[in-house]
């Protein structure tokens, strides 16, 4: 079983449903999926960038990406409808967890001056994730990168709001930056 999965288990869960008065053990909020999405920059001009983009991600995830198609022309981006422009992979189960304790314990501490992540959530109890480059990922070389690639890293929970969503992806690890206010510290 994944290390986060465990905590999830015997401290995270037991944690929310006394803290929310949750009677019900299926109706604590849990993470569902993690969603992964790379939009190619450039990938109209090179069409090896978004090859170039799905092997990283494939890489960094640990399971294979779909690559994404345009849906309309916009002349102006020189886009036609069904061209290649990005790729995303969806993680769950054993994938997620994995994937989420790598994330949380070794690539976000590597950022160069990090003070932790902005914790505005969807309303919804799900949250977006952006980084400016794939080479934070330990897996990926810095030599063979063809080029800088960002991406955003969407977790969805099953939280009914945006307090829950935040509860639970604070208790399993995530490194929210600490908010000062008036001089004080929250």
């Amino acid at each position: 079983m994944a290390r986060l999965k465990e905590k999830y288990l015997t401290q995270v869960k037991p944690a929310l449903k006394d803290r929310f008065k949750i009677g019900n053990d299926h109706a604590v909020p849990r993470l569902e999926k993690i969603v992964i999405n790379m939009g190619v920059n450039g990938a109209v001009e090179n069409k090896n960038r978004v090859e170039s983009a799905a092997k990283d991600l494939a890489i960094i995830a640990g399971q294979r990406p779909t690559v994404r198609k345009a849906k309309k022309a916009i002349s102006g981006f020189k886009l036609r409808e069904g061209m290649p422009i990005g790729c995303a992979v969806t993680l769950r189960h054993q994938r997620m967890w994995e994937f989420a304790d790598r994330l949380f314990s070794i690539v976000l501490p590597r950022i160069r001056d990090f003070r932790g992540v902005k914790d505005k959530l969807d309303g919804r109890g799900n949250y977006t994730l952006g980084l400016s480059e794939q080479s934070v990922f330990p897996e990926i070389e810095f030599d063979k990168i063809d080029a800088v690639q960002g991406m955003d890293i969407t977790f969805v929970t099953s939280a009914p709001d945006d307090e829950q969503g935040y509860a639970l992806l604070k208790e399993l690890g995530m490194p929210f930056m600490i908010r000062e206010t008036k001089g004080k510290k929250a």
